[in-house]
């Protein structure tokens, strides 16, 4: 066996445990660090969602960007082994380079000669407010610990150019926004065996909503998690303001619009609490265009990769998918989906993403079950 030894990331003053940062604290197989961004004109054409994650226990690194344009959903998706090097967020030919932390990155994906319809892109990514916490996300099934995160989110400018099927798209900070996650922690990886807690703790219902929008002079976040009964296990609703204290929203309660016949999302108006009136707040939201993340960007329950399985040495994955027939991806209708959205409040005209997963049983909505949809 070679020797443990430092890792140039050890240089710095930056331990949290007296551990090499090659290490993470926990010997939990899930840990896992990962930068999530989406990138979306206000016009609802493009919308590209990219990020990369790396994951200490199983050594593995790896990236994914899709993009939709029209029906049509490119993706790009890159794994390979972990290195010493932690500071280089690259994998084949996606890259994250971090220029000034908090506020400005550089978000690449190189060409493939071989595929030149292939999508790439050269776009910075500046931030506009500061970054904001979300609350702790911890989740369990049964007595087993199975997420525990930590979690930061962003709104900001971005420019650049993205390239696909031979045309350029101009992407210009004003006509398009961008948002950004980064969190930490433990998360499933596919090939956990379940065992009696699947068994006994089946998920009978899950309701996600997050959402991160930007208006020109605040930003706000709003996040909920729900259960099959409606029990609210993660809720903020956080306004931010430059130069002003930060203020809480009140409990956040969505109306959303489904398309006839499923659990997409057409609009919605998300109910929030001016703290210091008492008088109720109107977020309206108008779905442009959206990107289910199980269909190219490796989540679940997607079927030909997710995130974290070892794909061997410099593995990288081009492919594309349509989306005008919905029976060719019947995943995508169970899975967590972004929506590029415009949205309205007290006047103000605003961008960001809706986030928005519902499957199974949800008592609130009317979903019985995992078969159940929208009238």
């Amino acid at each position: 066996m070679p020797q443990d030894r430092p890792v140039p990331l050890d240089e710095y003053p930056v331990h949290q445990v007296p551990l090499s940062m090659k290490h993470v604290a926990t010997g939990d197989r899930n840990a896992y660090d990962r930068c999530v961004f989406q990138v979306f004109d206000h016009g609802g054409r493009a919308l590209l969602v990219l990020g990369l994650g790396v994951y200490p226990n199983t050594g593995v690194i790896d990236a994914y960007a899709t993009l939709r344009t029209g029906d049509t959903v490119h993706a790009v998706r890159a794994s390979d082994a972990l290195g010493e090097d932690r500071m280089n967020l690259a994998v084949g030919p996606l890259r994250v380079t971090v220029l000034e932390p908090l506020r400005r990155l550089r978000l690449t994906c190189e060409a493939d000669p071989e595929q030149p319809d292939s999508p790439t892109y050269d776009i910075e990514w500046t931030a506009a407010f500061p970054a904001l916490w979300e609350p702790h996300h911890v989740q369990r099934r049964g007595d087993r610990l199975t997420l525990e995160g930590r979690r930061f989110v962003q709104a900001g400018d971005c420019s650049g150019t993205i390239r696909t099927g031979g045309e350029d798209i101009a992407v210009t900070a004003g006509e398009w926004t961008a948002t950004r996650d980064r969190s930490w922690g433990v998360r499933p990886i596919p090939g956990e065996e379940s065992g009696r807690l699947g068994e006994e703790f089946p998920a009978e219902g899950f309701h996600w909503i997050w959402c991160p929008v930007r208006f020109d002079d605040r930003f706000l976040m709003i996040v909920t998690q729900e259960d099959a009964d409606g029990y609210r296990t993660l809720n903020d609703a956080t306004l931010v303001r430059p130069g002003r204290p930060d203020r809480q929203l009140g409990w956040p309660r969505a109306d959303i619009t489904y398309r006839s016949g499923t659990r997409h999302v057409v609009s919605a108006i998300v109910h929030l609490t001016d703290p210091t009136t008492h008088k109720p707040l109107e977020l309206g939201v108008e779905s442009l265009t959206s990107l289910p993340l199980a269909v190219g960007a490796g989540y679940p329950p997607a079927d030909d990769w997710q995130h974290g399985t070892w794909r061997g040495r410099g593995w990288v994955d081009r492919r594309t998918y349509d989306l005008a027939d919905p029976s060719v991806h019947p995943l995508a209708g169970y899975g967590v989906v972004d929506h590029a959205a415009r949205f309205t409040l007290d006047g103000r005209v605003g961008h960001g993403v809706f986030e928005h997963g519902s499957f199974g049983r949800h008592d609130p909505s009317g979903f019985t079950g995992f078969g159940s949809v929208a009238p």
